[in-house]
């Protein structure tokens, strides 16, 4: 009976090389232009989806999520985001 083995000893190290050798840009690049593809076929309801998933594992992670005080401090993050994104713009259409 043969003895147990180690990770090491399931691994082909030319598959490892190989992976590693990667042109990893090309690997971003492709994983961009996949999304994009989801995106243009799903339209919005790509985005709608992908968020319903993460409030469904939120609420499982807390039921009680978003409480009132993560709803008001969501909207004052909003409002500061806001007034940033108004004086940038004020600050452009001076030039």
């Amino acid at each position: 009976m043969p003895g147990p083995t180690t990770y090491n000893d399931r691994m082909d190290p030319r598959a490892v090389r190989t992976f590693v050798a990667r042109r990893w840009a090309d690997v971003a690049a492709s994983k961009r232009a996949y999304w994009v593809a989801q995106f243009d076929y799903e339209g919005g309801q790509s985005v709608w989806t992908a968020a319903q998933g993460l409030l469904a594992y939120a609420r499982r992670i807390r039921p009680d999520f978003p409480t009132a005080s993560d709803r008001e401090r969501d909207r004052r993050d909003h409002e500061a985001l806001r007034a940033r994104l108004d004086r940038a713009a004020h600050a452009f259409a001076r030039r």
